[in-house]
């Protein structure tokens, strides 16, 4: 990811100098979609880092941030997460992993990755703002929208997870 972000971050500048010699809407175009790709890079790399350094993957499952509401339960049922969630790919595995952790950690490291899905869902939004200034609305709204629904899909299954795996140390007494 590091390399897309630095690649992203290259190709923007190089497409930036370009539209500034020529003026060409496409140019423009190509540049916002690739700076705003390696905000998104970025922003989720700094965003991981910080809350990395901050939890280290310890959370309070008591917290009612973390408690499983009512209705999630329909919700993931009516999107079908148990047919899809398998498909995603997952940055650490070793986080996840429950032959080196216990059910208890990957529980709180589930509730440190959906705090990490959930604030770049909100930071994905913020380029769309920079449409005031540079025009191209709707690169912007897109790419923002996109990258903000790819992030959402990632904390609905970490939340879906932590819901089972709450029950099992619930049953076993750990909780």
């Amino acid at each position: 990811m590091w390399t897309a972000a630095v690649a992203a971050a290259l190709l923007g500048l190089l497409l930036g100098g370009w539209y500034a010699a020529s003026g060409l809407p496409a140019a423009q175009t190509l540049c916002i979609t690739c700076a705003t790709t390696a905000y998104h890079l970025w922003m989720r790399l700094l965003v991981g880092g910080v809350f990395d350094r901050r939890m280290h993957d310890r959370a309070d499952l008591r917290r009612r941030w973390y408690q499983p509401q009512p209705w999630e339960a329909p919700l993931y049922a009516k999107l079908g997460v148990r047919r899809w969630k398998s498909r995603l790919p997952t940055y650490d595995p070793a986080s996840f992993d429950q032959k080196m952790r216990t059910w208890t950690q990957i529980a709180q490291a589930k509730c440190q990755a959906e705090l990490v899905y959930e604030v770049c869902a909100v930071l994905s939004l913020l380029p769309i703002a920079a449409s005031i200034w540079l025009g191209a609305g709707a690169v912007f709204v897109i790419t923002s929208l996109a990258a903000a629904g790819y992030d959402l899909r990632f904390a609905i299954v970490q939340r879906y997870d932590r819901s089972r795996i709450l029950r099992l140390l619930a049953r076993r007494g750990v909780l």
